[in-house]
């Protein structure tokens, strides 16, 4: 690669990192450019050199809300730990399941999230109630370990979006709050989708470590920022990324 593609990889690395710290779905900016600066290779190569890439911006910014905001490791490790697991075996499933067929559906579930976020103005701006019960608990760790794990192994856009979303809806809490537990489980479905590709073969190592750095910069950065700003910040981020996402798999479904 010449000088210049390289600066973009970076630069991009830099931009994903800070989006998914803040508020989840840096990958719809770092998969894409990996395509387009290897147009050759296999796109499973691209989601495994950003899997690399995005486990240590999401193990930086986990450690950075996990210092500075109320984290409950009781919901937070038991999904991170099933989240491993189930992003390994959608990870094995990338190169077999067309991405054609998750698009519509996300873009769905996407432009949802934009209508209910704008439609209530209140919505993850402080915690309801912290009275949830053992069994919510429960099912919300398998959904977001299982369900978003595999998710996030097999295709990937929209990991941590989707994470907040389902913490703040089910357990009632700020975004801030919902952002620091995303982290965490992001760290797991990057940890087992990076294993699968990288036994299989499916990650530039050299690259991805560069642009993990950026990345580590990126995230450090948006975490802080995000801490700093409180949720009003995270919501309106939220609102603009995901608007984002689905204009950007709008395009790769029509187009």
């Amino acid at each position: 690669m010449d000088a210049i593609g390289v600066a973009g990889l970076l630069t991009a690395a830099t931009a994903a990192g800070w989006i998914d710290a803040v508020v989840g779905g840096g990958g719809l900016v770092l998969i894409p450019a990996l395509m387009m600066a290897f147009p050759q290779l296999s796109p499973t190569v691209a989601l495994g050199t950003n899997k690399l890439t995005a486990i240590t911006g999401t193990t930086i910014a986990a450690v950075t809300y996990a210092r500075r905001t109320k984290l409950d490791r009781s919901i937070a490790l038991p999904a991170a730990g099933l989240a491993i697991p189930a992003a390994g075996v959608g990870a094995l499933s990338a190169s077999s399941l067309p991405a054609d067929w998750f698009r519509p559906v996300i873009m769905a579930l996407l432009i949802a999230v934009a209508i209910f976020v704008t439609l209530r103005p209140g919505f993850g701006a402080v915690q309801e109630s912290e009275l949830v019960s053992r069994r919510r608990k429960l099912a919300v760790i398998g959904a977001a370990g299982c369900g978003i794990g595999f998710y996030d192994g097999v295709f990937g856009p929209g990991t941590g979006t989707f994470l907040i979303m389902m913490f703040t809806s089910l357990l009632s809490l700020e975004f801030l709050q919902s952002s620091a537990l995303a982290k965490v489980v992001n760290v797991g479905t990057n940890a087992g989708a990076l294993a699968v590709f990288a036994l299989q073969g499916q990650v530039l190592w050299l690259l991805g470590a560069g642009m993990a750095v950026c990345n580590i910069v990126g995230a450090a950065l948006g975490a802080r920022t995000a801490l700093r700003r409180g949720s009003g910040f995270v919501r309106t981020v939220l609102l603009v990324v995901v608007t984002g996402m689905v204009v950007k798999l709008g395009y790769d479904q029509f187009a």
